[in-house]
């Protein structure tokens, strides 16, 4: 697949946008990464940008978990529990959502988008308190096979539902639950990743450019967000706005290929 200077450019751009968001106002970030893919790049199959998109998150997430883990923030046992379970069902989601059609999925996808914006704009400070992170046997699995399977149907990382999932398992801390997640995203996101791969559904070079993006708009959010750490709320509501604006877009897009 040859492209040119501008559609790489564009991609690194993209990618730089999503790892300084993710750095300033942590899970849900990721969720712009598709809708980038696919009407700022220019990539015209649906399903190329989300097995694209996967691998860059799930490459993302494999790269914090290091930080996390020096940090004493990764729970390994909960978190190998809560992956191994949910790898499966990333695999089980990915396919299903190859067999879907590309447009509706976006249309799905949009919806989605104007979820994860609606639970933003009501996060509410969590107390930190340490928990003893015990994972549950039953419910630590059940809730990895479940966020798994909706992280491969749709390409995404899911942190927005990992955290809590972990949390309402095994009752961690917050932030203990931030880094043990990253596992998790890692996990699902290299797992739909190699699912598309193996359908020849990812545009590698691009992949590469969107990660080394990613990796510099990482690091130039991490150094503002410390300035900006009391507008944490006011930053999570000006991204809510932008993923609902992004969201009814995709809606118009989208919903006039699959309606009109």
């Amino acid at each position: 697949m040859i492209h040119d200077l501008a559609f790489y450019a564009s991609g690194a751009f993209s990618g730089t946008l999503v790892g300084f968001i993710l750095a300033l106002v942590g899970g849900g970030g990721s969720i712009l990464a598709t809708p980038l893919i696919v009407y700022l790049v220019g990539v015209r199959d649906p399903h190329i940008a989300i097995g694209t998109s996967a691998l860059a998150v799930g490459i993302n997430a494999l790269l914090g978990v290091g930080g996390h883990a020096r940090r004493g923030n990764v729970a390994w046992r909960p978190a190998l529990l809560f992956a191994g379970a949910g790898v499966l069902g990333a695999l089980v989601g990915s396919i299903a959502g190859k067999a879907f059609d590309g447009q509706r999925l976006l249309f799905l996808f949009a919806i989605l988008m104007i979820v994860v914006g609606a639970l933003m704009l009501r996060r509410r400070e969590v107390s930190d308190e340490p928990g003893d992170g015990r994972p549950a046997p039953l419910r630590t699995p059940l809730f990895g096979l479940a966020t798994g399977g909706f992280s491969g149907f749709f390409g995404i990382g899911g942190g927005f539902l990992i955290v809590p999932g972990l949390i309402a398992a095994t009752g961690m801390s917050m932030i203990r639950a931030i880094g043990t997640s990253l596992v998790a995203v890692a996990a699902f996101g290299l797992t739909t990743a190699a699912s598309y791969a193996w359908s020849g559904l990812i545009d590698w070079t691009l992949a590469a450019v969107f990660v080394a993006g990613g990796l510099v708009g990482s690091l130039s959010g991490t150094a503002l967000s410390h300035r900006l750490s009391r507008t944490e709320g006011a930053l999570r509501r000006i991204f809510a706005v932008l993923i609902f604006i992004v969201a009814a877009y995709m809606l118009m897009k989208s919903g006039a290929a699959v309606f009109g």
